[in-house]
């Protein structure tokens, strides 16, 4: 599965990137027809801790699967985002 990463208003380092290929790429174990995947990486302009922001977007055929997460870190946001979306690929494969 092809996966874009964007990073808005910074750059993501290697490793990171790599780190989001590895996460979204291990859904395919649960549904093998997603198309494509693509990543937004943000920061929110606030004074708290958990103000990194991920939004995974994946193309599977007639639909697409959405998830929006917050968190302390960008692996930690991008986590809890994959978790939230294997949940939506198990119900998407039973239907």
């Amino acid at each position: 599965m092809e996966v874009k990463v964007h990073s808005v208003h910074f750059s993501a380092d290697k490793k990171l990137v790599d780190y989001i290929n590895e996460k979204v790429n291990k859904l395919d174990l649960f549904y093998d027809n997603i198309i494509a995947g693509e990543v937004f990486l943000r920061i929110d302009n606030t004074s708290e801790n958990d103000n990194k922001i991920s939004e995974v977007k994946l193309f599977v055929p007639g639909k697409e699967l959405f998830a929006k997460k917050q968190g302390k870190s960008f692996e930690e946001a991008i986590s809890l985002s994959v978790e939230a979306l294997r949940k939506q690929v198990e119900k998407t494969k039973k239907v």
